[in-house]
């Protein structure tokens, strides 16, 4: 007798239902949070001219930018690097800021003049102090010669006034009164000649006769 075993009927299993979004957004992948760009820092110009890593409280990278690389050149070129770290270092920072400045400007007056330096451009500033000084103290000894000149004149214009003898001006009361004086006295004398003149008696007689 032969005995067939029994197929085995699948079971299914109860599972929560899936809403089509919901298997949709299950398939798809998760896309990574957004990160913040990075930030490049540029390296200031004393590192990247000694070709070294520039550290976050780098001692002279407020005072040499990147973008004058030619500052750190011609102070380098001069001070040295250890040199001008060790300087800044000694001071507070509030003078550093004046005393790169300060190295700078020496140093520029050093490679122009190798034997003077910052003392020859001082010499030469004073010697034109002095030849504005004595051009200054020219013109105003011309100026004072010029005032006692002017002095001089005046003076003899007021002695000349008072030595020449006053006379009344044409239009005054006075001179109209002398002119008509002397108007009168000559018609007065100029009568008296006429009637003591005998020789004239003829012209007063009648002309009919």
């Amino acid at each position: 007798m032969e005995y067939s075993e029994p197929i085995p009927t699948p079971t299914i299993s109860s599972s929560p239902s899936l809403s089509p979004n919901s298997s949709i957004s299950s398939n798809s992948p998760r896309s990574p949070p957004l990160s913040p760009p990075p930030v490049v820092i540029s390296p200031c110009a004393a590192c990247k001219i000694l070709r070294r890593r520039c550290a976050d409280k780098c001692v002279l990278a407020p005072y040499f930018p990147p973008t004058e690389p030619a500052k750190f050149a011609i102070a380098h070129r001069v001070f040295g690097a250890s040199n001008i770290i060790k300087f800044l270092q000694e001071l507070p920072e509030c003078r550093r800021s004046d005393a790169v400045s300060s190295m700078v400007y020496e140093a520029g007056a050093r490679i122009r003049d190798p034997v003077y330096g910052c003392a020859g451009a001082v010499f030469q500033l004073q010697k034109q102090v002095n030849e504005l000084q004595a051009q200054l103290a020219k013109a105003q000894a011309q100026v004072v010669n010029m005032q006692l000149q002017q002095a001089n004149v005046l003076a003899l214009l007021c002695m000349d006034m008072d030595k020449a003898p006053s006379s009344p001006p044409p239009n005054s009361p006075q001179s109209a009164v002398d002119d008509t004086f002397i108007t009168n006295s000559s018609y007065l004398s100029f009568m008296e000649d006429i009637n003591n003149d005998t020789n004239l008696g003829s012209l007063w007689e009648p002309l009919w006769t």
